[in-house]
Protein backbone atom coordinates (compact mmCIF):
# COMPACT_ATOMS: atom_id res chain seq x y z
CA UNK A 1 0.00 0.00 0.00
CA UNK A 2 1.34 3.42 -0.98
CA UNK A 3 0.75 6.59 1.03
CA UNK A 4 0.49 9.86 -0.90
CA UNK A 5 0.00 13.38 0.38
CA UNK A 6 -3.21 15.07 -0.76
CA UNK A 7 -2.12 18.70 -1.18
CA UNK A 8 -5.63 20.06 -1.61
CA UNK A 9 -7.08 18.58 1.58
CA UNK A 10 -3.86 18.38 3.65
CA UNK A 11 -3.88 14.72 4.66
CA UNK A 12 -2.19 11.43 3.80
CA UNK A 13 -4.20 8.97 1.73
CA UNK A 14 -3.51 5.35 0.99
CA UNK A 15 -3.52 4.29 -2.65
CA UNK A 16 -3.20 0.63 -3.58
CA UNK A 17 -0.12 -0.05 -5.66
CA UNK A 18 -1.08 -0.33 -9.28
CA UNK A 19 -4.18 1.85 -9.05
CA UNK A 20 -2.35 4.88 -10.49
CA UNK A 21 0.97 6.06 -11.80
CA UNK A 22 3.33 7.76 -9.34
CA UNK A 23 5.51 10.35 -11.08
CA UNK A 24 8.25 12.80 -10.03
CA UNK A 25 9.01 15.75 -12.30
CA UNK A 26 12.46 17.27 -11.69
CA UNK A 27 12.79 20.85 -12.92
CA UNK A 28 15.39 23.60 -12.88
CA UNK A 29 13.92 27.02 -12.18
CA UNK A 30 16.53 28.82 -14.25
CA UNK A 31 15.09 31.33 -16.69
CA UNK A 32 16.48 29.48 -19.72
CA UNK A 33 14.55 26.29 -18.91
CA UNK A 34 11.30 27.75 -17.61
CA UNK A 35 9.54 27.64 -20.99
CA UNK A 36 10.42 23.98 -21.54
CA UNK A 37 9.23 23.16 -18.02
CA UNK A 38 5.96 25.05 -18.60
CA UNK A 39 5.24 23.03 -21.76
CA UNK A 40 5.86 19.72 -19.97
CA UNK A 41 3.65 20.64 -17.04
CA UNK A 42 0.87 21.74 -19.42
CA UNK A 43 1.15 18.43 -21.27
CA UNK A 44 0.87 16.48 -18.01
CA UNK A 45 -2.14 18.57 -16.92
CA UNK A 46 -3.91 17.66 -20.17
CA UNK A 47 -3.17 13.99 -19.53
CA UNK A 48 -4.55 14.25 -16.03
CA UNK A 49 -7.98 15.14 -17.40
CA UNK A 50 -8.39 11.58 -18.72
CA UNK A 51 -5.82 9.59 -16.72
CA UNK A 52 -5.33 8.76 -13.06
CA UNK A 53 -1.82 9.56 -11.83
CA UNK A 54 -0.04 11.39 -9.01
CA UNK A 55 2.64 13.97 -9.77
CA UNK A 56 5.16 15.72 -7.51
CA UNK A 57 7.22 18.57 -8.95
CA UNK A 58 10.74 18.90 -7.48
CA UNK A 59 13.08 21.88 -7.84
CA UNK A 60 16.58 20.41 -8.08
CA UNK A 61 18.04 23.56 -6.54
CA UNK A 62 16.13 22.95 -3.33
CA UNK A 63 16.55 19.17 -3.14
CA UNK A 64 19.83 18.27 -4.90
CA UNK A 65 20.18 15.07 -2.87
CA UNK A 66 17.25 13.58 -4.78
CA UNK A 67 19.04 14.29 -8.06
CA UNK A 68 21.96 12.21 -6.75
CA UNK A 69 19.64 9.49 -5.48
CA UNK A 70 17.86 9.04 -8.84
CA UNK A 71 21.16 9.52 -10.74
CA UNK A 72 19.76 12.22 -13.02
CA UNK A 73 22.09 13.63 -15.65
CA UNK A 74 19.78 16.23 -17.22
CA UNK A 75 16.67 18.29 -16.49
CA UNK A 76 13.79 18.42 -16.90
CA UNK A 77 13.40 14.74 -16.01
CA UNK A 78 10.35 12.59 -15.30
CA UNK A 79 10.75 9.56 -13.03
CA UNK A 80 8.09 6.84 -12.87
CA UNK A 81 8.46 5.31 -9.43
CA UNK A 82 5.30 3.19 -9.44
CA UNK A 83 4.36 0.72 -10.69
CA UNK A 84 7.77 -0.92 -10.85
CA UNK A 85 10.17 -1.04 -12.54
CA UNK A 86 11.35 2.52 -12.02
CA UNK A 87 11.98 4.44 -15.26
CA UNK A 88 13.48 7.85 -16.04
CA UNK A 89 12.83 10.08 -19.05
CA UNK A 90 15.04 13.15 -19.49
CA UNK A 91 16.16 15.70 -22.04
CA UNK A 92 14.77 18.43 -24.27
CA UNK A 93 12.48 15.99 -26.12
CA UNK A 94 10.81 14.76 -22.94
CA UNK A 95 7.26 15.29 -24.33
CA UNK A 96 7.89 13.07 -27.36
CA UNK A 97 9.38 10.40 -25.09
CA UNK A 98 6.37 10.65 -22.81
CA UNK A 99 3.97 10.22 -25.76
CA UNK A 100 5.81 7.01 -26.63
CA UNK A 101 5.85 5.53 -23.14
CA UNK A 102 2.51 6.70 -21.77
CA UNK A 103 0.41 3.92 -23.39
CA UNK A 104 2.82 1.30 -22.06
CA UNK A 105 2.65 2.77 -18.56
CA UNK A 106 -1.14 2.72 -18.66
CA UNK A 107 -1.09 -0.86 -19.86
CA UNK A 108 1.21 -1.83 -16.98
CA UNK A 109 -1.49 -0.74 -14.51
CA UNK A 110 -3.88 -3.37 -15.86
CA UNK A 111 -1.48 -6.27 -15.28
CA UNK A 112 -0.40 -5.43 -11.72
CA UNK A 113 -1.10 -8.41 -9.41
CA UNK A 114 -4.15 -7.87 -7.25
CA UNK A 115 -2.40 -9.45 -4.29
CA UNK A 116 -0.49 -6.22 -3.78
CA UNK A 117 -3.66 -4.36 -2.97
CA UNK A 118 -4.89 -7.00 -0.54
CA UNK A 119 -2.14 -6.47 2.02
CA UNK A 120 -3.52 -4.03 4.53
CA UNK A 121 -2.36 -2.62 7.81
CA UNK A 122 -4.48 -1.52 10.72
CA UNK A 123 -4.70 2.28 11.06
CA UNK A 124 -3.49 2.19 14.64
CA UNK A 125 -0.31 0.44 13.49
CA UNK A 126 0.65 3.39 11.27
CA UNK A 127 2.57 6.22 12.86
CA UNK A 128 3.02 9.62 11.29
CA UNK A 129 6.74 8.98 10.98
CA UNK A 130 6.16 5.84 8.90
CA UNK A 131 3.71 7.43 6.47
CA UNK A 132 5.65 9.03 3.64
CA UNK A 133 5.15 10.20 0.13
CA UNK A 134 7.56 9.09 -2.61
CA UNK A 135 9.81 12.12 -2.15
CA UNK A 136 9.86 11.71 1.60
CA UNK A 137 10.65 8.03 1.19
CA UNK A 138 13.61 8.85 -1.06
CA UNK A 139 14.90 11.44 1.41
CA UNK A 140 14.62 8.95 4.28
CA UNK A 141 16.43 6.33 2.22
CA UNK A 142 19.29 8.74 1.49
CA UNK A 143 19.50 9.77 5.16
CA UNK A 144 19.67 6.15 6.31
CA UNK A 145 22.26 5.33 3.64
CA UNK A 146 24.42 8.24 4.84
CA UNK A 147 24.11 7.09 8.46
CA UNK A 148 25.07 3.53 7.50
CA UNK A 149 28.10 4.86 5.59
CA UNK A 150 29.19 6.95 8.58
CA UNK A 151 28.75 4.01 10.98
CA UNK A 152 30.72 1.71 8.68
CA UNK A 153 33.53 4.27 8.44
CA UNK A 154 33.60 4.74 12.22
CA UNK A 155 33.65 0.97 12.69
CA UNK A 156 36.60 0.65 10.29
CA UNK A 157 38.48 3.44 12.10
CA UNK A 158 37.86 1.86 15.51
CA UNK A 159 38.93 -1.56 14.22
CA UNK A 160 42.13 -0.01 12.85
CA UNK A 161 42.84 1.73 16.16
CA UNK A 162 42.31 -1.50 18.11
CA UNK A 163 44.49 -3.48 15.71
CA UNK A 164 47.20 -0.79 15.88
CA UNK A 165 47.18 -0.64 19.68
CA UNK A 166 47.25 -4.43 19.98
CA UNK A 167 50.25 -4.49 17.67
CA UNK A 168 52.01 -1.77 19.68
CA UNK A 169 51.37 -3.57 22.97
CA UNK A 170 52.83 -6.77 21.52
CA UNK A 171 55.89 -4.85 20.30
CA UNK A 172 56.25 -3.14 23.67
CA UNK A 173 56.17 -6.45 25.56
CA UNK A 174 58.83 -7.82 23.22
CA UNK A 175 61.12 -4.80 22.89
CA UNK A 176 61.19 -3.74 26.53
CA UNK A 177 62.72 -7.07 27.50
CA UNK A 178 66.16 -6.26 26.06
CA UNK A 179 66.83 -2.91 27.81
CA UNK A 180 65.10 -4.11 30.98
CA UNK A 181 67.27 -7.25 31.11
CA UNK A 182 70.46 -5.26 30.44
CA UNK A 183 69.61 -2.68 33.13
CA UNK A 184 68.71 -5.43 35.64
CA UNK A 185 72.02 -7.25 35.05
CA UNK A 186 73.95 -4.01 35.50
CA UNK A 187 72.16 -3.28 38.78
CA UNK A 188 72.75 -6.83 40.07
CA UNK A 189 76.47 -6.55 39.28
CA UNK A 190 76.61 -3.20 41.08
CA UNK A 191 74.92 -4.72 44.07
CA UNK A 192 77.42 -7.61 44.22
CA UNK A 193 80.35 -5.20 44.03
CA UNK A 194 79.16 -3.08 46.96
CA UNK A 195 80.77 -5.37 49.57
CA UNK A 196 84.05 -5.75 47.69
CA UNK A 197 87.13 -3.66 48.26
CA UNK A 198 87.38 -0.70 45.90
CA UNK A 199 90.14 -0.70 43.34
CA UNK A 200 90.70 1.55 40.34
CA UNK A 201 89.53 -1.25 38.04
CA UNK A 202 86.34 -1.82 40.03
CA UNK A 203 85.60 1.89 40.14
CA UNK A 204 85.86 2.01 36.35
CA UNK A 205 83.60 -1.02 36.03
CA UNK A 206 81.07 0.55 38.40
CA UNK A 207 81.08 3.76 36.37
CA UNK A 208 80.48 1.79 33.14
CA UNK A 209 77.63 -0.14 34.74
CA UNK A 210 75.99 3.11 35.91
CA UNK A 211 76.25 4.55 32.41
CA UNK A 212 74.80 1.38 30.87
CA UNK A 213 71.89 1.42 33.30
CA UNK A 214 71.13 5.07 32.57
CA UNK A 215 71.29 4.40 28.83
CA UNK A 216 68.93 1.42 29.02
CA UNK A 217 66.48 3.28 31.23
CA UNK A 218 66.63 6.17 28.75
CA UNK A 219 65.72 3.79 25.91
CA UNK A 220 62.73 2.49 27.86
CA UNK A 221 61.62 6.03 28.69
CA UNK A 222 61.79 7.00 25.02
CA UNK A 223 59.68 3.99 24.04
CA UNK A 224 57.00 4.85 26.58
CA UNK A 225 56.94 8.53 25.55
CA UNK A 226 56.51 7.54 21.88
CA UNK A 227 53.66 5.21 22.79
CA UNK A 228 51.85 7.83 24.86
CA UNK A 229 52.21 10.47 22.15
CA UNK A 230 50.98 8.11 19.44
CA UNK A 231 48.09 6.82 21.53
CA UNK A 232 46.93 10.40 22.01
CA UNK A 233 47.25 11.30 18.33
CA UNK A 234 45.55 8.10 17.10
CA UNK A 235 42.50 8.36 19.35
CA UNK A 236 41.97 12.12 19.11
CA UNK A 237 42.81 15.12 16.98
CA UNK A 238 45.78 17.22 17.98
CA UNK A 239 44.83 20.22 20.05
CA UNK A 240 46.52 23.15 18.32
CA UNK A 241 46.84 26.52 20.05
CA UNK A 242 48.64 28.71 17.51
CA UNK A 243 50.06 32.11 18.36
CA UNK A 244 52.80 34.47 17.23
CA UNK A 245 56.00 32.43 17.56
CA UNK A 246 59.68 33.36 17.22
CA UNK A 247 60.97 30.34 15.30
CA UNK A 248 64.57 31.56 15.52
CA UNK A 249 64.57 31.41 19.33
CA UNK A 250 62.79 28.06 19.35
CA UNK A 251 65.39 26.53 17.01
CA UNK A 252 68.21 27.82 19.22
CA UNK A 253 66.51 26.36 22.30
CA UNK A 254 65.98 22.93 20.69
CA UNK A 255 69.56 22.88 19.38
CA UNK A 256 70.88 23.41 22.90
CA UNK A 257 68.55 20.67 24.14
CA UNK A 258 70.07 18.17 21.64
CA UNK A 259 73.71 19.12 22.25
CA UNK A 260 74.45 16.23 24.62
CA UNK A 261 73.24 13.65 22.10
CA UNK A 262 75.34 15.27 19.35
CA UNK A 263 78.42 15.33 21.55
CA UNK A 264 77.98 11.69 22.55
CA UNK A 265 78.41 10.65 18.88
CA UNK A 266 81.00 13.31 18.02
CA UNK A 267 78.72 14.70 15.35
CA UNK A 268 79.13 18.12 13.73
CA UNK A 269 76.08 20.37 13.97
CA UNK A 270 75.55 23.32 11.63
CA UNK A 271 72.80 25.96 11.81
CA UNK A 272 71.64 28.38 9.15
CA UNK A 273 68.96 30.54 10.73
CA UNK A 274 68.64 34.11 9.36
CA UNK A 275 68.26 36.85 11.95
CA UNK A 276 65.45 38.54 10.00
CA UNK A 277 63.25 35.44 9.71
CA UNK A 278 59.58 36.49 10.25
CA UNK A 279 57.40 35.19 13.05
CA UNK A 280 55.27 32.10 12.37
CA UNK A 281 51.72 31.37 13.48
CA UNK A 282 52.02 28.03 15.26
CA UNK A 283 51.71 26.02 18.47
CA UNK A 284 55.07 26.30 20.24
CA UNK A 285 55.01 22.93 22.01
CA UNK A 286 53.93 21.00 18.91
CA UNK A 287 56.61 22.65 16.74
CA UNK A 288 59.17 21.91 19.47
CA UNK A 289 58.10 18.27 19.40
CA UNK A 290 58.38 18.28 15.60
CA UNK A 291 61.94 19.64 15.68
CA UNK A 292 63.01 17.27 18.46
CA UNK A 293 61.67 14.24 16.59
CA UNK A 294 63.45 15.15 13.35
CA UNK A 295 66.76 15.99 15.07
CA UNK A 296 66.54 12.87 17.23
CA UNK A 297 66.10 10.73 14.09
CA UNK A 298 69.01 12.52 12.37
CA UNK A 299 71.29 11.88 15.33
CA UNK A 300 70.20 8.26 15.65
CA UNK A 301 70.76 7.34 11.99
CA UNK A 302 73.89 9.41 11.35
CA UNK A 303 77.11 7.53 12.18
CA UNK A 304 79.66 8.83 14.66
CA UNK A 305 81.58 11.78 13.30
CA UNK A 306 78.81 12.57 10.79
CA UNK A 307 77.19 15.93 10.12
CA UNK A 308 73.70 17.26 10.89
CA UNK A 309 72.29 20.64 9.88
CA UNK A 310 69.25 22.74 10.77
CA UNK A 311 68.24 25.55 8.41
CA UNK A 312 65.33 27.95 8.05
CA UNK A 313 64.24 29.57 4.78
CA UNK A 314 61.69 32.35 4.18
CA UNK A 315 60.25 30.42 1.25
CA UNK A 316 57.30 32.63 0.27
CA UNK A 317 55.37 35.54 1.73
CA UNK A 318 53.10 33.01 3.42
CA UNK A 319 55.36 30.07 4.27
CA UNK A 320 58.54 29.38 6.26
CA UNK A 321 60.50 26.23 5.42
CA UNK A 322 62.54 24.36 8.04
CA UNK A 323 65.03 21.65 7.00
CA UNK A 324 66.86 19.00 9.03
CA UNK A 325 69.60 17.21 7.06
CA UNK A 326 71.96 14.36 7.94
CA UNK A 327 74.73 12.23 6.44
CA UNK A 328 73.10 8.92 7.35
CA UNK A 329 72.33 5.90 5.15
CA UNK A 330 69.49 7.63 3.26
CA UNK A 331 66.05 6.30 2.33
CA UNK A 332 65.18 4.30 -0.81
CA UNK A 333 62.95 6.32 -3.21
CA UNK A 334 60.15 3.74 -3.15
CA UNK A 335 59.93 4.01 0.67
CA UNK A 336 59.97 7.79 1.04
CA UNK A 337 56.18 8.21 1.10
CA UNK A 338 55.63 5.26 3.45
CA UNK A 339 57.95 6.48 6.21
CA UNK A 340 55.31 9.03 7.26
CA UNK A 341 52.73 6.30 7.82
CA UNK A 342 52.01 5.11 11.34
CA UNK A 343 54.22 2.25 12.61
CA UNK A 344 56.03 1.83 9.26
CA UNK A 345 59.68 0.90 9.60
CA UNK A 346 62.42 0.18 7.10
CA UNK A 347 63.85 -3.32 7.30
CA UNK A 348 67.25 -1.96 8.33
CA UNK A 349 65.65 -0.28 11.38
CA UNK A 350 64.05 -3.36 12.91
CA UNK A 351 66.87 -3.67 15.48
CA UNK A 352 66.71 0.02 16.42
CA UNK A 353 64.77 1.11 19.47
CA UNK A 354 61.41 2.78 18.81
CA UNK A 355 58.39 1.97 16.70
CA UNK A 356 58.55 4.19 13.64
CA UNK A 357 55.94 6.51 15.15
CA UNK A 358 57.85 9.79 15.20
CA UNK A 359 57.49 10.70 11.51
CA UNK A 360 53.79 9.87 11.54
CA UNK A 361 53.35 12.31 14.41
CA UNK A 362 55.44 14.90 12.54
CA UNK A 363 53.06 14.71 9.60
CA UNK A 364 50.05 15.12 11.88
CA UNK A 365 51.61 18.24 13.41
CA UNK A 366 52.45 19.87 10.06
CA UNK A 367 49.00 19.12 8.65
CA UNK A 368 47.41 20.58 11.77
CA UNK A 369 49.26 23.81 10.86
CA UNK A 370 48.16 23.58 7.20
CA UNK A 371 51.74 22.85 6.22
CA UNK A 372 53.56 20.08 4.37
CA UNK A 373 56.38 17.67 5.22
CA UNK A 374 58.52 15.72 2.79
CA UNK A 375 61.96 14.15 2.43
CA UNK A 376 64.77 14.43 -0.16
CA UNK A 377 67.03 11.42 0.09
CA UNK A 378 68.97 8.76 -1.74
CA UNK A 379 70.76 5.64 -0.43
CA UNK A 380 74.15 6.31 1.18
CA UNK A 381 73.86 10.08 0.61
CA UNK A 382 71.91 11.18 3.65
CA UNK A 383 68.44 12.67 4.02
CA UNK A 384 66.88 16.12 4.27
CA UNK A 385 63.49 16.45 5.94
CA UNK A 386 61.61 19.65 5.14
CA UNK A 387 58.41 21.08 6.60
CA UNK A 388 56.54 24.36 6.25
CA UNK A 389 54.73 26.62 8.70
CA UNK A 390 52.49 29.65 8.06
CA UNK A 391 53.91 33.16 8.46
CA UNK A 392 52.22 35.23 11.16
CA UNK A 393 50.10 37.96 9.60
CA UNK A 394 50.32 41.18 11.59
Amino acid sequence: MLQLYNKKEDYWQEIPEGSSLQLLLFVNERHTSQENTRQIRAFLENLKATNNFELDVIDIGKQPHLVEHFKLIATPALVKISPSPQQTLAGSNLISQLEKWWPRWQASLEIQPESNSQTTQEPEQLSKSSITNPVGYSEELIRLSDEIFILQREKAELSEQLRFKEQILAMLAHDLRNPLTAASLAMETLELSENQEDTTQKKQLRSQLYQQSRRQFGIMKRMIVDLLETSRSVSAKLEVEPRKLDLKDLCQDVSAQMSKQLKAKSQTFKKDIPQDIPYVYADEELVRQLLVNLLDNAIKYTPEGGQISLSVLHRTSQKIQVSVCDTGPGIPPEKQEHIFEGHFRLKRDEKQEGYGLGLSLCRKITRAHYGQIWVDSSPNRGSCFHFTLPVHRS
